[in-house]
């Protein structure tokens, strides 16, 4: 990891608190003092239990999670938090394994970074997953295929029924809905919904998958949010029985 210089000029959300959960104690310190320099109100903790318990305490507007953690790990912290309600979770993993990127977006993690990183970036994303946490303005309610979007109360639901969606889920659908019909390429919807240049594009192609887990009547066969072979994805308007 690299030593700590001054942090990014970008603004941070004054006030956010973020709960930094690393067993590491160089690790987290340095995160730790980057964060509060951007203006963040940072917690630690050093496992899982800990972080559960600093959580339960003073519920944090992002998690910065190590994967790796001795007893209960990373995955493991991502779901129990989940099941206590909606936060953003960046995971940060000592492996390249694309399989544990993966895991860690399969249980709704937002965001993560690969150890050694730069703090730098890493405040960054600390960043950016806040900032589309809480968009500016308020946006019309959005329906299209048995579908409302709410994006001021970031509500969704379908026929009805409110939709369990991760933060991210939610921007990726709020984002097809205001383009319905128009084919995206895995670099635009990164760029457009995650506010990245780079990055690996399996990010988007595992948030797609679970949007239609939770949006398609038949995941497997999707109606809704459609595959365009050679080109990317597009929400199909045309769409019935949804």
């Amino acid at each position: 990891m690299q030593q700590p210089y001054d942090t990014p000029g970008a603004e941070a959300d004054a006030g956010a608190r973020v709960l930094v959960v690393d067993d590491d104690p160089t690790v987290a310190e340095v995160v730790s003092g980057y964060l509060d320099r951007a203006g963040y109100v940072v917690d630690r903790a050093g496992d899982g239990p800990a972080a559960l318990a600093r959580a339960a305490a003073h519920w944090p507007d992002l998690v910065v999670l190590d994967l790796m953690l001795p007893g209960m790990d990373g995955l493991e912290v991502c779901r129990r938090m989940r099941g206590h309600g909606p936060v953003p979770v960046i995971m940060l993993t000592a492996r390249g394994d694309e399989d544990d990127r993966i895991l860690g977006l399969e249980v709704g993690a937002d965001d993560y970074v690969t150890k050694p990183f730069s703090p730098r970036e890493l405040v960054l994303r600390v960043e950016s997953v806040l900032r589309r946490t809480r968009p500016a303005g308020t946006p019309g309610i959005l329906r299209a295929g048995g579908l409302e979007v709410d994006p001021a109360a970031r509500r969704a639901a379908k026929n009805g029924t409110e939709l369990a969606l991760t933060i991210r889920e939610f921007d990726l659908l709020a984002f097809l809905l205001r383009h319905p019909g128009r084919a995206f390429t895995r670099e635009e919807l990164m760029r457009e919904v995650w506010g990245w240049d780079f990055g690996d594009l399996s990010t988007v192609t595992v948030h797609v998958r679970r949007l239609r887990g939770k949006v398609e009547d038949d995941p497997a066969r999707p109606r809704l949010i459609q595959t365009v072979w050679g080109v990317g994805y597009r929400f199909e308007t045309a769409a019935t029985g949804s």
